[in-house]
């Protein structure tokens, strides 16, 4: 009994511990749900009447960021007449619209949803949002502020450009339409990555010089698709349906793995010094491909346009691995000092291949084109081609030389005339013509191998190891017909 009152002494001493630290401590059970930290102050600036006031100075606002920051909308802004919506004085600042719209109403004048108003600003974003209905600009953040930078805006309906941007701009992830001139726009040093644009009535993308557009897509700008300065670069864009050039370049570019299709003028038009490559232009109003002087071409498509497929108006380049297929001119032509190998040229309403002066021919293929297959002016060099099935017209040929020219090695079948020389002090050797209207035309004055009719050549069959001759010349330099 002593025992069981001491054990019920000791349980009711504990009870009552126990009791006196729960009153001290609180309750033991936590409350139900996650445990969320204590809220600090938020670290950014809200745009509102208290904290960014607008004015109306010379250019009146109805907000206006003046310091350092980062700022953010809490709703949509509706802009009204004779003021820019945000106004940015101030390097440094990043605005998020935070998925907000910012709006112009009609008759408001020429102002800007965002509008940097003073030159030579640095570091300012503007990103997630959009932006529309504006007098003037979507956003402008001025052509000579510095390394700014547009992201994930849908900017449409205004009536000025969709997005300026300056010097060493990026601008990415955004979508341009219905602007009254271009979609987007930047200065030197820029790059648009990206990017959607829709009918705006001017160009969709404009940069100027030393800038790089990659992954982005130009749909129905009322001028070119993509217009550049020099030094840029065009990478894996597609343009279409562009009312002037599907793409546009200034000189020392290039354009690589873009598509240029069914646009109002050329699919790609680039000055002297480009580089076009792995580039397709189909039904395009002009010329596929379009270059000027010191050109290179390689592993391009033009198929399908109005006038040529592939077309070099100055001297000087390389056209390379190409494919130009029932285009309405030529399928490739070029003028002095090239080399086009290894190209594909067929179907052409015109000549297949057409060259001036001083160049080189080789390796490519000319066929059922709606003229003649390869035609080549002075001191030029055809060199192992297959032309077959071009034109039965007697002033066609499959390959046609003028002068001090080398022929050597091509196969030549089912057309008017197979080689023909017109010129003199051409050198004609190791050629076959078979199935022309006239195989061989060569003007006096020429230097050629003999040539070997073999078109019946009555030999037996072969069967074993080993057969006499019945080419009918030992000459290594022999041409045949056959």
């Amino acid at each position: 009994m002593r025992s069981s009152a001491h054990l019920a002494s000791g349980f009711m001493g504990a009870m009552t511990l126990f009791a006196a630290l729960a009153a001290q401590g609180g309750p033991l059970t936590p409350l139900p749900g996650p445990v969320a930290p204590t809220p600090g102050p938020e670290p950014r600036t809200p745009i509102s009447p208290t904290t960014t006031p607008g004015d109306n100075d010379a250019s009146p606002s109805l907000f206006k960021i003046t310091q350092p920051g980062s700022y953010y909308l809490t709703g949509n802004i509706t802009g009204v007449s004779g003021k820019h919506g945000i106004e940015i004085v101030a390097s440094g600042v990043t605005l998020d619209l935070n998925g907000f719209d910012l709006v112009g109403v009609p008759g408001m004048g020429v102002f800007d949803g965002v509008s940097v108003t003073v030159d030579l600003l640095r570091g300012i974003a503007v990103r997630n949002g959009s932006v529309r209905g504006w007098g003037d600009a979507g956003v402008d953040l001025g052509f000579i502020s510095y390394g700014c930078f547009v992201a994930d805006l849908r900017v449409s309906d205004n009536a000025g450009l969709g997005i300026n941007g300056g010097v060493a701009c990026a601008v990415t992830g955004c979508t341009a339409m219905f602007n009254t001139l271009s979609g987007i726009r930047t200065n030197n040093g820029s790059t648009v990555s990206g990017c959607s644009l829709y009918f705006n009535a001017g160009n969709g993308i404009q940069v100027n010089n030393g800038c790089t557009i990659s992954t982005c897509s130009v749909y129905l700008s009322t001028l070119d698709g993509i217009l550049t300065g020099i030094g840029c670069r065009v990478t894996d864009s597609s343009v279409f349906t562009n009312l002037q050039d599907g793409i546009q370049v200034g000189e020392g570019s290039a354009v690589s793995g873009c598509s240029a299709t069914s646009n109002n003028a050329f699919g790609v038009n680039a000055s002297n010094n480009c580089t076009i490559s792995n580039v397709t232009a189909d039904h395009n109003s002009f010329d596929g491909i379009s270059v000027g002087a010191g050109f290179n071409i390689l592993d391009c498509s033009a198929t399908f346009n109005s006038r040529a497929g592939i077309i070099a108006l100055g001297d000087g380049g390389t056209v390379r691995g190409c494919t130009a297929r029932s285009n309405t001119f030529e399928g490739i032509y070029v003028r002095n000092d090239y080399s086009v190998s290894y190209c594909s040229s067929s179907l052409n309403g015109r000549t297949g291949i057409a060259t001036l002066d001083s160049g080189l021919v080789s390796h490519c293929n000319a066929s059922k084109n709606g003229s003649s297959g390869i035609l080549v002016n002075n001191s030029a060099s055809v060199i192992e081609n297959d032309v077959d099935g071009n034109s039965r017209d007697p002033f066609d040929t499959g390959i046609g030389v003028s002068s001090s020219c080398r022929v050597e090695g091509n196969r030549c079948s089912d057309g008017a005339t197979g080689i023909r020389a017109s010129g003199t002090l051409n050198i004609i050797v190791r050629n076959t013509c078979r199935a022309n209207t006239t195989n061989w035309s060569i003007a006096s004055n020429n230097v050629f191998g003999p040539i070997i009719d073999r078109r019946f050549p009555g030999s037996g069959a072969v069967s074993g190891n080993a057969a006499a001759s019945t080419l009918g010349s030992t000459d290594p330099n022999a041409n045949f017909t056959h």
